[in-house]
Parts: C-alpha cells; structure tokens; sequence
C-alpha cells in the first residue's frame, strides 16, 4: 500500500482534524454509492480508507512514523528498530532463543516499546552458590541475608494464568446503522454468529465486552473486545450527536420557495425551503441524530447549496438590465 499521507493528500505533520478532513472530503467524493460504474474510484476509497484506519488511530500511526509498521500495519522487522534496548541489540538474550526459557523478552503489552520483563534467576544462583546460598555475599541462610530458610529469599516464577487470553473482533457498522442503534451480527471465533445492540452514544472505537467469548482459559475463557468501526456515508456526516447534510437546491426553489424532498437516517421527509433562501443557511430537523448515552438523539443540520444550471445562457438573458443592489460583502470591508 501506498504512504497513507500520501493516499489522504496530507503532510506527516497534520493534526488529527486535519486527518479528519482530509478523508471526509475524499470518502464523500469517491463513495462506492456516487461511483456505481466507476470501479477505480471504488478501489481508491477501499485505499483511502485504510489509510484513515491507521492515521486515525494514535497508537499505529506513531508506530508507522517511526517505521515499526508498514503502511498495511504489519511489523517491519520482528523486532522493530532499534532492537530490545538495553545493551543487547535485538539478538538473543535471557528468556529469548539460544537463552534460558525460551521466547523472547517482552516490551510491554505490544510486544515492543516497555520495559523488559524480569528473569527469574534463581536456578542461575543456585548453580553459583549451592541450594541456600545467598547471591548477595551473605553465604548460606542466616549469614548476612534476609533469606529466611534457603530458598525463601528467590522469586517464585508467576503461577500460569487461569483465564484464557481475550480476542478483538472489528465490527464495521453502517453510519445509518450506528444513527438509528440497528442491531448489528458479528461472526466470532467458534464461528457461532450473535446479534450485537450497540450502546447509545456509540462513537467509532467504542469497545463492547462479550464475557466469556475469548480464548478457553484453565479456569474460564476470556472476552471477547468488539470494537466499533462506523463507515462513511456518501452524503451524511456526523458532528457530535447530530446528522449533518449538503442539500443541493436550483435557484428558483431558493427565490420562490419549495417543499423538497430530504434523505435522513430514519428516512425521506419533506422540508420547506422559505423563498429568499441563501446558500449556507442551515435548517434543522429535531431527532433524526444519533442517540446520545440516556436515550436523547440529536438532530439533521440541512445546509442549503443553491447550483445553477450548467447552461446559464437562458438565465443570462432574463437577468439582463438587471443587479442586486444590496452590498453582501458590506462586513468584510468590500
């Protein structure tokens, strides 16, 4: 894949609302619902939009900028740059291959970035001091340790865990879908398929916990973590908790007046457009936004576009002798 900044048009500097621009203007423009007969606009929307999948997300884009992730957010190299840190060059070293243990040592939960893990060494200190002997110069228990009894003093290697490891699933959601909380299924591991209620005030990354849908675990299985992927829409965006629409009006339902047809994510309403209307100006339709936590939607912001027809000679000629008399750029000093 292509360099995501290069796909979204923007600079490796960018702020996230820039990000965030950027593929807005590009998802509405190449949407595979506006591009029917187009199947390179189709692709370059699948392209643009896995771009935004890693540029919007803080944690893959700072991995990406410092080159331990590749523009499809697969691992460079095993071990990143720069190797484990520490003295050790990324090459084998306690508790990794050809070490004591086997693996390699941990950097925190990604696998690369933290801390490494401690060792255990008391098998290490037996070998040098005998069973009882102190690593701190002190000999055997009771000669200048706090060892308390031989083998008190070591560190027990940790118990194996009870719980089986947890398992992301990425659930993308229609917008319409997420505006109006239909129900979503998604296809788990087992291969079982469940039908999801999504929260209200559901946002994309918002995680929802299915217990016990995990891997199996000693004890008990673990979860299952879903996390929310809401698609772009070919003319709906959001702002907040409400639905924001473009709505294209010819010149003369802007002069006279009109009643119009408006899509919305409930569906289709007829709204008014008073005579005399501006391109800019913003109706609104209480409801038909998406549901904030305690069960509130918010509402359809309609900004009115007026287009003129693409032939203009004919309104040319019934506007002649005629001008607007009426200074619109008064405030900005024209």
């Amino acid at each position: 894949m292509a360099d995501p900044y290069s796909t979204l048009g923007v600079s490796r500097s960018a702020s996230e609302k820039d990000i965030k621009s950027a593929y807005r203007t590009l998802a509405k423009k190449l949407h595979p619902d506006r591009n029917k007969d187009n199947p390179q606009a189709t692709e370059r929307f699948g392209k643009v939009t896995q771009a935004y999948d890693l540029l919007s997300d803080k944690d893959k884009r700072a991995q990406f900028d410092r080159g331990e992730i590749d523009a499809d957010g697969n691992p460079t190299s095993p071990f990143g740059h720069g190797g484990f840190g520490g003295g050790y060059g990324g090459g084998p070293r306690p508790g990794g291959p050809g070490g004591p243990g086997g693996g390699y040592a941990s950097r925190g939960q990604q696998g690369f970035g933290g801390n490494a893990e401690e060792m255990d060494l008391s098998g290490l200190f037996e070998g040098l001091f005998g069973r009882g002997g102190n690593p701190r110069g002190g000999g055997p228990s009771g000669m200048g340790g706090n060892m308390g009894g031989g083998q008190q003093g070591f560190r027990r290697p940790p118990p194996p865990p009870q719980k089986g490891a947890d398992i992301r699933y990425k659930l993308a959601v229609p917008f319409v879908d997420a505006a109006t909380g239909a129900k979503q299924r998604i296809t788990l591991n087992d291969g079982k398929t469940i039908d999801l209620s999504l929260p209200e005030g559901v946002e994309d990354g918002t995680t929802m916990r299915l217990k016990g849908k995990g891997q199996p675990g000693p004890r008990q299985n673990g979860d299952g973590i879903v996390v929310v992927d809401i698609q772009p829409h070919a003319f709906f965006y959001r702002d907040g908790n409400d639905v924001r629409l473009d709505l294209p009006i010819s010149l003369d339902e802007a002069v006279n007046g009109a009643k119009v047809k408006v899509p919305t994510v409930d569906g289709a309403v007829m709204l008014t457009v008073a005579a005399g209307s501006s391109s800019g100006k913003v109706l609104r339709l209480k409801g038909k936004g998406f549901k904030a936590k305690g069960g509130k939607r918010g509402d359809q912001l309609v900004t009115l576009e007026i287009h003129l027809p693409d032939d203009v000679s004919e309104l040319s000629e019934k506007l002649k002798g005629w001008s607007d008399s009426d200074n619109h750029r008064e405030n900005m000093g024209g």
